[in-house]
């Protein structure tokens, strides 16, 4: 029997509509989250135009995992949605993101900004790199202790077994999130918070 741990996916889309048409494009995407939002799994949605009377739109929806988000994607609700906007909207490309990177996503938000461009990239991999570290070494470490005082008589191999199929989801659900959370500034390069206070 096979263990599968579920795996948020986020799904950019770019899309052309326009620039005439903005408020028609903003009731649209609206409507389509407000869709999205009674789906099992759906954790945001959020757009920004690429800049004032750009044609360019920029679209992200996430769900907890690549089941959810097909019941959603293959959906009448879905269907129904896209259709209304046919000689409106053009889609242009579309972008899933799963995985470590998917950890250091943005938050999403629904709100419309006609100014901001497009959301930035995941921060630099070598900050990925040291948040991971963080995240894994006290676990890490407090769990091989834990295994080789109470498990020392047990082969190392099902130790090592153990260990990984306890961390992998206590890293995944819980350490990882609550530490980009905590790092979110320095992983974006903004002002430490305590420095606003």
């Amino acid at each position: 029997m096979s263990m599968t741990l579920a795996v948020p996916v986020t799904v950019s889309i770019a899309r052309r509509v326009d620039p005439g048409r903005a408020s028609e494009m903003v009731a649209w995407m609206r409507a389509g989250t407000a869709l999205a939002e009674a789906f099992p799994g759906f954790l945001g949605a959020g757009w920004v135009q690429s800049g004032p009377g750009s044609p360019e739109w920029h679209m992200l929806y996430r769900f907890a995992d690549a089941e959810t988000l097909r019941r959603w994607e293959e959906s009448p609700q879905r269907h129904w949605w896209l259709s209304s906007a046919q000689g409106i909207v053009e889609h242009t490309r579309v972008e899933r993101r799963t995985g470590i990177e998917g950890w250091f996503d943005r938050p999403l938000e629904h709100s419309v900004d006609l100014v901001e461009p497009a959301p930035p990239a995941s921060p630099p991999r070598w900050k990925q790199a040291v948040t991971i570290w963080l995240a894994f070494f006290p676990l890490s470490l407090t769990a091989t202790l834990l295994t080789s005082r109470f498990l020392d008589a047990v082969p190392l191999a099902a130790r090592v077994l153990l260990m990984t199929l306890c961390l992998t989801p206590l890293m995944t659900y819980l350490v990882l999130p609550r530490i980009t959370r905590a790092l979110h500034w320095w992983l974006h390069g903004q002002r430490a918070p305590w420095r606003d206070a």
